[in-house]
């Protein structure tokens, strides 16, 4: 273990000031942590690259902001990496729990909203969803090509935010 710890400390600047670190060092801590990073989203599945909900949000944020520390030097580089993936198995752990348990699925990404009902639009969940008419005619265009809300069955505000139509 000493024999890593002496060849790797030097190269990553493990124990320097994150205002004495060089170009290199930063350089090799960018790879060190992309890689570690892409082994990370990989255990955490697809799906936090693939939802738009604000319970994958926060992951990719927080973990963005946790490992750039680890680049910087402003924190611990290995100590910041574990974190990073606790992180990654927390947000799995709840989305299995999520899974299971449709209820706090509901509490942690939220549950979609009814926004145009039989051919009408519901404006008190548009207005609470801060949506308009014309973004929702918008959204019909692009996904029913046509704006003509009479012909829609259906609509809802997604858990991620998308726009959902049913037609009649």
């Amino acid at each position: 273990m000493n024999a890593f710890s002496n060849f790797v400390g030097p190269l990553l600047g493990l124990g320097v000031r994150p205002d004495e670190l060089t170009f290199v060092q930063i350089s090799l801590r960018g790879v060190v942590v992309f890689i570690a990073t892409l082994i990370m989203v990989r255990l955490g599945h697809k799906r936090s690259l693939a939802r738009k909900t604000a319970f994958d949000a926060v992951l990719l944020v927080i973990l963005a902001s946790v490992l750039s520390r680890a680049i910087n030097g402003s924190a611990a580089f290995f100590a910041t990496l574990g974190g990073g993936l606790v992180l990654v198995l927390l947000h799995r752990l709840l989305a299995l729990i999520a899974f299971h348990w449709h209820w706090f699925g509901c509490l942690i990404k939220g549950r979609p909203e009814l926004i145009i009902e039989g051919g009408d639009f519901v404006l008190s969940t548009m207005h609470r969803n801060h949506i308009s008419t014309h973004d929702v005619e918008e959204d019909m265009r692009l996904s029913l090509h046509d704006d003509d809300v009479s012909k829609v069955k259906k609509g809802r505000v997604e858990r991620s935010g998308d726009i959902s139509f049913i037609e009649k």
